[in-house]
């Protein structure tokens, strides 16, 4: 692994598209990481106005089910 891998750089002007209205937003706040079973997981962001009505616990594709 790289430094480059291990330290990113990180943007003075943070952007990210929104998980629920999928815009860019310069102000992303952090709802939840989705983890991956190979390689690194993704963290999904959610503008000011669409976080209140987000929920940051599991999802129903999180859940497991018995079959």
């Amino acid at each position: 692994m790289s430094p480059e891998e291990l330290f990113p750089e990180v943007s003075p002007d943070p952007a990210a598209y929104c998980c629920d209205c999928g815009r860019i937003t310069r102000a992303p706040i952090t709802v939840r990481y989705v983890l991956s079973s190979s390689g690194p997981g993704t963290i999904l962001y959610a503008c000011p106005g669409c976080f209140p009505r987000l929920d940051c616990g599991p999802t129903p594709e999180d859940v497991i089910r018995k079959t």
